[in-house]
């Protein structure tokens, strides 16, 4: 934990003196092999990096090769580890799994090594050649390679196996929805035997499209198979109509669900709906009912106040949204879920004190909750000068879910507030990709202004008001860098 914190906090040389005790006790320990290469990349020692890579690449199992490749995910010198990369990928020294390939090759696409990830999809080819998934990885190469009509090819070439393999059809739309082509992401999710998944999946993917006419197709077939009375059924009718803003509609399917646990939903559903057409005391007053159900499950109880909370705030309400936090806690003390929502509540008003207080008493119960070791440190970050705390919080995050673009974010945007601009560069790009935010974009664009990238800051402000013209952090970032109607 020691070199751990000295890592964070960049003491390379503390972090030098807590290895050197670690490896008196535990020399073959690959989480200390791991930590010695962070340390080495962090200080360009190239020698012992690829040594240490090397170990880990030679373990059994899979420990190993996942320990480099957290290592080399994100560091400060991603030129380094790119050709320590290369170098593995030439000596043959990457294990003969696929998992492992297909790691290696999405980190080089995170490295934005174009040539190096085509290489390894070249080598994946030639090491599995029938195995779908590699085309998927090639797709994904080519898209980030700015080749999305090669990247469409490929995908169109597995659509007729995808119709009766139903987890590759979904990695295969959701390679078209990366593309941002949600009509063909659900054009695929249509073939072969259909569920209420897939239904749900296709009506979700064509209302973000905004394809009316062929939600409205789907909804009409819906509803020719929905005489029976089964629950599941007139629940994804309503939640479509819902979808198509056909309140009543909705309404309708909503009461109509006969029992079980979609009546429930149904009903939580349907107070939303209540909402939408401005009949906010029959909303209250459905949402009240299902609070006090002593039928209905915990968890849908809980979230009939979450809700209230929300629809509150919506309405303008915010004495009403507390009152909902509060009388939900009271139902359910220390729940996590309501804990966030309430933190979240009290750091819009600008409250970090009573924010914070909710974050730590879910981090009680459960320390490695990922979502709240996240919203914490960036709430840290972001709004108190206590930075190498905000740090370890948001690395641990980062640990558990590596590739998650708002904790991505929330790691450039500690590195920025640090001073490590160039770093917080690499690292703010890199979630952009993986998520196209307008927070993240507002991130972006406050760094590159900072760093005197005026014009590729605009592009970004831009970005950033496209999606969304009343973010918050844009709203900040454009009053804080005074870039303001010219960004």
């Amino acid at each position: 934990r020691a070199a751990s914190i000295a890592l964070l906090s960049g003491d390379e040389a503390g972090a030098a003196a807590a290895l050197g005790l670690w490896r008196e006790r535990d020399p073959a320990s690959l989480a200390l092999h791991s930590a010695e290469m962070v340390l080495a990349l962090r200080t360009s020692d190239e020698a012992t990096a690829r040594d240490r890579l090397a170990s880990l690449l030679a373990a059994p199992g899979t420990e190993g090769w996942q320990r480099a490749l957290g290592a080399m995910d994100g560091g400060r010198d991603p030129e380094l580890a790119a050709k320590l990369l290369g170098e593995a990928v030439e000596e043959n020294r990457i294990p003969d799994q696929l998992q492992a390939w297909l790691a290696f090759g999405g980190l080089a696409q995170r490295l934005a090594q174009a040539e190096l990830a085509s290489r390894i999809v070249d080598a994946v080819i030639a090491r599995f050649p029938d195995e779908p998934r590699v085309a998927l990885l090639h797709a994904s190469q080519l898209r980030e390679s700015d080749k999305p009509e090669e990247a469409r090819a490929l995908l169109a070439g597995l659509e007729a196996t995808a119709a009766g393999d139903a987890e590759l059809r979904f990695l295969v739309a959701g390679e078209y929805d990366a593309l941002g082509d949600a009509v063909a992401a659900a054009r695929v999710l249509g073939q072969g035997p259909q569920d209420d998944r897939t239904y749900r999946l296709r009506a979700s993917l064509l209302a973000r499209a905004e394809d009316r006419e062929a939600l409205g197709t789907l909804y009409e077939s819906l509803k020719r198979d929905s005489s029976r009375p089964d629950p599941q059924r007139r629940l994804l009718l309503g939640q479509v109509a819902e979808f198509l803003e056909r309140n009543e509609e909705a309404l309708r399917w909503y009461h109509g669900v006969p029992g079980g646990e979609e009546r429930w939903l149904a009903a939580l559903r349907a107070a939303n709906v209540l909402h939408a057409l401005d009949r906010d005391a029959e909303a209250w007053a459905a949402l009240h009912a299902l609070q006090a159900e002593a039928d209905a499950d915990d968890e849908l109880r809980r979230d009939a106040y979450l809700l209230e909370a929300e629809l509150r705030n919506d309405a303008g309400d915010g004495p009403g949204e507390l009152d909902a936090f509060a009388r939900g806690l009271a139902a359910f003390p220390d729940d996590s879920a309501l804990l966030y929502s309430r933190a979240l509540a009290w750091e819009r008003r600008d409250d970090i004190a009573r924010a914070e207080a909710d974050f730590r008493r879910i981090l009680v119960a459960d320390p490695e909750n990922v979502a709240t070791l996240n919203a914490l440190g960036y709430t840290l970050a972001d709004r108190t000068d206590r930075h190498v705390e905000a740090l370890e919080l948001i690395d641990r995050a980062r640990v558990a879910d590596p590739d998650n673009a708002a904790i991505v974010d929330s790691y450039g945007w500690v590195l920025y507030r640090l001073g490590r601009n160039d770093e917080a560069l690499v690292q703010l790009r890199r979630a952009f990709s993986l998520g196209k935010d307008p927070e993240i974009a507002a991130h972006l664009a406050e760094l590159l202004w900072v760093m005197g990238q005026r014009e590729e800051a605009r592009r970004y402000f831009e970005e950033s008001r496209k999606l969304d013209p009343d973010n918050r952090a844009l709203e900040r970032a454009l009053e804080k860098t005074g870039a303001g109607a010219g960004a």
